[in-house]
C-alpha cells in the first residue's frame, strides 16, 4: 500500500464527532482521514436546531444523559465542557444565544458551526474523502485497513463516529454496530429517542382534529419527569415534553400528563360557578386552556361539555381537575427512526474505556459521539456528548 493511503488515524463518519476528533488529532500532529459515504459533510448538524444549531446546553451534566452506566460520561464531558466550545466559537468569530433552560444556539446559523469544524479539520491538514462507501475493515500487523469503494486504507488507529439509526433518509447506517460486533463488543438494544408518540383510533383522531395546539404540561414515563410544553400533531404528541419522555418510554408503557394552568384550576372553577352559574363547563374551562384543548379534554373527562357549572358539585369539579393532574394514555408508539433525533442504546461502554473512548478490546479502536450507549436530554446535550467523547478520543 502506498504511503499516500496510510494515516494515523481514520475517522468514519464526517458528523459532529467525526468532524472534530478530525480537527484536533490532525493539529497534534497526526495523519488524519476522515471518510463518509454522503455527498456533503454534517448534514445533521446542518438541520439541527432548525438551521440555528443548538450546539450545547449550559447545565450540561453526565445525570442528564442516558445509558446503562451512568457514570461513563461523567470524565469526558468534565473535560471538555460547553464554555471549551464557546471559546473555540469565539476564536473563530461566531456568537450565540442562549434561550430555554440553558440551550446555546449558533447566531450564524448551522453552516457557520460546519464551516468551522471543517476549518479545524484544514488548520490540521486533515483530508475528507465524501461519497465513499465502507466496504470492509480488517485488522493486519497492528494496523486497520478499510476496504472502499476508490481504494483501500490503512490507518494505526481507528476510530468510529458513524452515529446511530436516527434520520435515515440523511444517510444514517447501523455501520458502527456492524463494526463494534466485529471486534467484540456488545450493542446495548438501540431504539428511537427524542422522537413523537403516535396515537390511533379515536384518541389519534382527537389529537389531529386539534394539531398545532400546544400547553405546558408535566409528562412523566416510569424512570423520568419532564415539565415543559406539549404540541398535539395529526399523528400523536410532540414537543419537548413528549421528546423528552420518549427517551426513557418504552413500548406498551402508560405516558402521564398533568396540565398546567396560570392559577388554581380547580378554585378558579369553583368560582366561577359562584359568579356565572349558567355559563357552561368548557366556556369556563376555555378561561384557562387553549379552546379547541378545553373542547377535547371536556369531551374526554368525567364531565358532559354540554353541562352548566350551576350543575356540578364541587365534587365533580374535583374529580376533574384530578383527572388533568394525571391524565394518563397509552400512545400506540413513536415516529421511529424517520424522526427520531437520537438513538438510545448503542455500543456498550463496559467495552471502553472512559477517559479515552478506546476499545478494551482493540488497542487503537475507538468509538465517539451518537453510535455509544450515551443519550443526552433535548436542548444540546447530544451535541456536547459529540464535542467531549471526539476530544477524549483526541487526546489519548
Amino acid at each position: 500500500m502506498s504511503d499516500a493511503n496510510q494515516f494515523d488515524t481514520i475517522v468514519l463518519g464526517a458528523g459532529a464527532a467525526g468532524l472534530f476528533h478530525a480537527g484536533l488529532a490532525g493539529q497534534r500532529g497526526r495523519r488524519v482521514l476522515v471518510l463518509d459515504h454522503a455527498k456533503r459533510p454534517a448534514d445533521k448538524v446542518r438541520i439541527s436546531g432548525g438551521g440555528r444549531c443548538n450546539f450545547t446546553n449550559l447545565e450540561t451534566r453526565a445525570d442528564r444523559f442516558l445509558g446503562q452506566n451512568l457514570h461513563f460520561a461523567k470524565s469526558a464531558l468534565a473535560r471538555y465542557t460547553p464554555w471549551d466550545f464557546i471559546s473555540l466559537m469565539a476564536a473563530h468569530g461566531l456568537t450565540y444565544t442562549e434561550k430555554h433552560k440553558g440551550q446555546l444556539f449558533c447566531d450564524q446559523k448551522s453552516g457557520a458551526i460546519i464551516q468551522m469544524l471543517l476549518d479545524e479539520c484544514h488548520k490540521g491538514s486533515a483530508e475528507i474523502r465524501l461519497s465513499t462507501e465502507i466496504s470492509g475493515i480488517t485488522r493486519q500487523d497492528g494496523r486497520f485497513v478499510v476496504e472502499t469503494s476508490s481504494r483501500a486504507v490503512s490507518g494505526q488507529r481507528l476510530v468510529v463516529a458513524t452515529g446511530g439509526l436516527s434520520i435515515p433518509k440523511m444517510g444514517a447506517t447501523g455501520l458502527a454496530y456492524d463494526i463494534a460486533r466485529q471486534f467484540g463488543h456488545d450493542i446495548v438494544e438501540t431504539r428511537p429517542g427524542l422522537v413523537p408518540f403516535t396515537f390511533s383510533g379515536e384518541l389519534g383522531e382527537k389529537f389531529a382534529a386539534i394539531s398545532g395546539v400546544a400547553a405546558p404540561v408535566i409528562a412523566s414515563v416510569a424512570d423520568a419527569r419532564f415539565e415543559e410544553d406539549l404540541l398535539f400533531t395529526h399523528r400523536g404528541l410532540s414537543g419537548p415534553a413528549a421528546l423528552q419522555t420518549s427517551s426513557y418510554w418504552m413500548a406498551g408503557e402508560p405516558l402521564s400528563l398533568c396540565l398546567q394552568t396560570t392559577e388554581d384550576l380547580n378554585a378558579a372553577l369553583r368560582a366561577t360557578k359562584q359568579d356565572s352559574p349558567r355559563q357552561s363547563f368548557v366556556k369556563a374551562l376555555e378561561a384557562h386552556l387553549p379552546a379547541r384543548l378545553a373542547g377535547l379534554l371536556a369531551d374526554i373527562g368525567p364531565i358532559s361539555p354540554e353541562a352548566r357549572l350551576a350543575d356540578l358539585s364541587h365534587a365533580a369539579i374535583d374529580a376533574f381537575t384530578a383527572f388533568l393532574s394525571d391524565w394518563t394514555l397509552t400512545p400506540m408508539g413513536t415516529e421511529g427512526y424517520r424522526t427520531a433525533e437520537v438513538t438510545v442504546g448503542g455500543i456498550s461502554t463496559d467495552g471502553l474505556d472512559q477517559k479515552t473512548m478506546e476499545s478494551r478490546h482493540v488497542p487503537g479502536l475507538y468509538f465517539i459521539g451518537e453510535c455509544v450507549d450515551v443519550t443526552g436530554w433535548l436542548g444540546g446535550y447530544n451535541f456536547q456528548w459529540a464535542w467531549a467523547s471526539a476530544h477524549a478520543a483526541a487526546l489519548a
